[in-house]
């Protein structure tokens, strides 16, 4: 009898749990989303007009807190001193009119693709310039609505800002490109704008930039006020630095090479004038190309960029290396007027001693009195003389040993092409020195800052 009576019990139980699970799954939970959005959204029950009430349900301002997600950053343009990002944006707000049963936790949130349904922070990018939605497929955004009135507002958009540039390290320079987000109507007394804890900001892995590579970034605070009010504001500065390997080998190398093939001309004989002219001005054009084509890619700044200083002087090195052609082109002349006019001088010294010789020819019966050119021994005033001469006499000078190696071309323009092969290239070298020190150093003096 008793074995019976728990037969019954354990059957008894058995048919209970089978009928609670039977009536656990015919239960709709979409359908009870909808009831609880008809409950909380429903007409005359939520106004989207108002904006909700401040922490703990006090009077003060609603705090919404921001995150970002950095997808990608697609071009930063130097002309027109703004880059394009596209991201993902996230505010998260608490809104205790729209608390709900979650049915004992089976209801995680409630998903709404309409932002108009619920309040909105009134947010707004203050130095953008261009920016879209994305609605393919479908619009990329929801709002969740969670069981304690938190809402979760997410979207993706692409955006292009503004981002004002100084370019007298160019391209040598780092560069701070800012995203700023502010209220536009709600002031401080009614919304707050605040970084969420921990991870405010997130950028994409392996982020490819073509001529730039974003060191880091940093969150920070902008408010600002105005006749109308004070408004709460947040920014993230990004810090780019410039790829500076492309530049040396589209610009650095070449300048170089083009300096150093207008030296060529120092080694031309100076008699090959269309052979040094064509390579100075063939290299003095290229230059100039090659400096018009630099500008044609900045916008026109009313300073000085390091890129100017570097194309401004190997410019002037290759219009040098013209010049001095021309000044030796000038010195041949001169040379050759002087080695004619010595021509004929010596001509005209030959002519006069053959015509004083013909002359002691003629008149063979002259006399002439000589007198002896040998010193007596004897002879007080001609010691005398001896004496005044070997004080005044002082040893000769050692030549230096320039102007001994310069004696070995006789003439001016030869002169100067043997120093310009020299002095170009030594002035050059001291350039580069004294470039590369001053621009590596302030842009590591900027990195500490």
């Amino acid at each position: 009898m008793g074995t019976g009576h728990y037969f019954w019990a354990i059957f008894y139980f058995t048919s209970l749990c089978s009928a609670s699970l039977a009536n656990n799954a015919k239960i709709n939970f979409r359908e009870k989303e909808k009831k609880v959005l008809d409950q909380i959204l429903g007409a005359g029950k939520y106004d989207a007009r108002i904006r909700p009430s401040g922490i703990n349900g006090t009077d003060g301002p609603a705090i919404v807190r921001i995150n970002l997600f950095v997808r990608s950053i697609m071009t930063i343009s130097d002309i027109k001193m703004e880059y394009s990002v596209q991201l993902t944006f996230r505010e998260q707000w608490t809104d205790e009119r729209l608390k709900f049963d979650d049915i004992q936790g089976r209801l995680k949130y409630l998903t709404l693709t309409e932002a108009n349904r619920v309040w909105m922070p009134d947010l707004f990018f203050s130095n953008e310039k261009e920016g879209h939605f994305h609605n393919i497929i479908m619009p990329n955004v929801y709002i969740r609505i969670f069981p304690n009135g938190s809402v979760l507002y997410s979207i993706r958009i692409s955006l292009t800002l503004a981002c004002p540039m100084n370019l007298k390290l160019y391209p040598l320079d780092r560069q701070i490109c800012s995203l700023r987000m502010a209220s536009y109507g709600w002031t401080t007394n009614d919304l707050v704008f605040l970084w969420k804890e921990g991870d405010p900001v997130q950028v994409v892995k392996n982020l490819h930039l073509p001529r730039f590579t974003l060191e880091k970034f940093l969150t920070d605070y902008c408010n600002s006020k105005t006749n109308t009010g004070e408004y709460s504001c947040l920014k993230v500065d990004l810090l780019f630095k410039r790829e500076f390997s492309y530049y040396l080998i589209q610009i650095y190398i070449p300048c170089c090479m083009l300096v150093i093939v207008s030296w060529v001309s120092f080694w031309l004989d100076q008699g090959a004038v269309p052979a040094r002219v064509s390579l100075g001005v063939t290299t003095l054009l290229t230059m100039a190309t090659q400096t018009s084509g630099i500008n044609a890619s900045l916008p026109p700044v009313s300073y000085t960029k390091a890129i100017d200083v570097w194309t401004g002087v190997c410019l002037t090195f290759v219009f040098g290396a013209l010049l001095e052609f021309a000044l030796v082109n000038y010195a041949s002349r001169s040379d050759m007027h002087k080695e004619n006019m010595k021509k004929k001088r010596r001509d005209l010294e030959q002519a006069s001693l053959d015509a004083a010789s013909d002359l002691l020819d003629t008149d063979s019966n002259a006399t002439f009195a000589m007198k002896p050119l040998v010193r007596h021994p004897g002879d007080p005033l001609a010691l005398e003389k001896l004496r005044q001469c070997e004080v005044h006499m002082q040893p000769p000078k050692r030549p230096s040993c320039c102007k001994t190696w310069l004696s070995k071309f006789p003439t001016r323009s030869k002169r100067i092409d043997v120093i310009s092969r020299i002095t170009f290239p030594l002035v050059f070298a001291l350039f580069n020195l004294v470039y590369w020190s001053t621009y590596l150093f302030r842009e590591e003096e900027d990195e500490t800052f």
